[in-house]
């Protein structure tokens, strides 16, 4: 039998590479950084499958370089806007992610977040680290926020919205939401209460972004909505850098318009040293770890894995994951 031929664009934890490894011929980008564009168009030529990131582009041309033995792209990421999936379909090739294997530990961090900018957590750690800290205990001493009992706006109900709800519960937080769409059974099972964007921003003490990427969500946070919150809240995004205006969230931090912000994503990525966040004090700073526990990241490394060989070996991968379900019409598997 003859083994199918995978490129993984960079190395994930296992048990991915030992299932990939043990029916295909895979190469793989060993080094920690993604592959550059040029190596990638070379390592796709002739390949069955590519197992890529989310700082991966995958477009028209990068399929074609692949040549039509390309069957499947699987995504190790709750995203695909780094895919043309609509391409992708006309060719036949399936397209698949992991979902929302990583909600749990996305909705931990985000708490996480929430509560060290709330209370001062980076900025006391530094105090103490660097010799800062003179007077013992003082009344006046890193004064922060309440989390409990305080509004939490969240803005996207999917589910790692809906785990971020379900923590807020337990520091009895009062729970908005913003949605493009209502849904009546979860505002009942959560005890949230929808509100439109604008109100939620005006009422909220912490606004939790966990919209996915699309050209509506595209700088939905605008220096138009951030005017809009209060002067003592926080924003907090771990979904998409690019569903927050960056230059507009800088100057409204400078400028003190709002207390400040927790962000474990940004429009670009690593942040650039020149970036104004970097030098501020009300901005918790985070590099893209929203996913990082050794449990999820194996769980997507093993779903990844298995959304690709199910199309290699002829089996519809698991609809949760697939993209693209029009793809069956055009490339049948058996």
């Amino acid at each position: 039998m003859v083994r199918k031929k995978v490129y993984v664009t960079r190395k994930v934890p296992e048990p991915g590479l030992s299932m990939l490894s043990a029916e295909c011929d895979v190469t793989m980008n060993k080094k920690p950084e993604p592959p550059s564009r040029k190596e990638m168009l070379r390592n796709v030529a002739g390949r069955d499958g590519i197992l890529c990131m989310l700082s991966d582009r995958i477009d028209s041309r990068m399929m074609d370089a692949a040549g039509p033995s390309l069957k499947v792209i699987s995504s190790y990421s709750t995203g695909f806007e780094h895919i043309e999936v609509k391409e992708a379909t006309v060719r036949g090739i399936y397209v698949t992610y992991t979902s929302d294997t990583l909600a749990e530990a996305t909705a931990d961090m985000t708490f996480a977040l929430i509560l060290a900018c709330a209370r001062n957590i980076v900025n006391g750690d530094r105090l103490v680290r660097e010799g800062r800290w003179k007077v013992g205990w003082a009344p006046d001493l890193m004064l922060g926020y309440n989390v409990h009992d305080a509004t939490l706006g969240i803005i996207g109900l999917g589910r790692i919205g809906s785990a971020v709800a379900r923590r807020a519960k337990g520091f009895g937080m009062k729970i908005l939401y913003y949605s493009r769409n209502r849904n009546p059974k979860l505002e009942q099972e959560l005890g949230v209460t929808y509100a439109g964007l604008d109100e939620l921003l005006i009422r909220s003490d912490y606004v939790s972004i966990h919209a996915s990427m699309n050209s509506a969500s595209y700088h939905m946070i605008d220096r138009e909505k951030l005017d809009k919150m209060k002067k003592t809240a926080f924003l907090i995004n771990t979904s998409r850098g690019q569903v927050t205006n960056e230059a507009d969230l800088a100057r409204t931090l400078k400028s003190e318009q709002i207390a400040g912000a927790g962000l474990d994503v940004f429009e670009k990525e690593p942040l650039p040293k020149t970036s104004p966040l970097a030098k501020m004090k009300n901005v918790v700073l985070l590099p893209h770890i929203g996913s990082a526990t050794h449990q999820t990241r194996s769980k997507m490394s093993e779903v990844a894995a298995k959304n690709l060989l199910d199309v290699l070996d002829g089996k519809q991968p698991d609809p949760a994951f697939l993209v693209n379900p029009q793809v069956r019409s055009v490339r049948p598997l058996h």
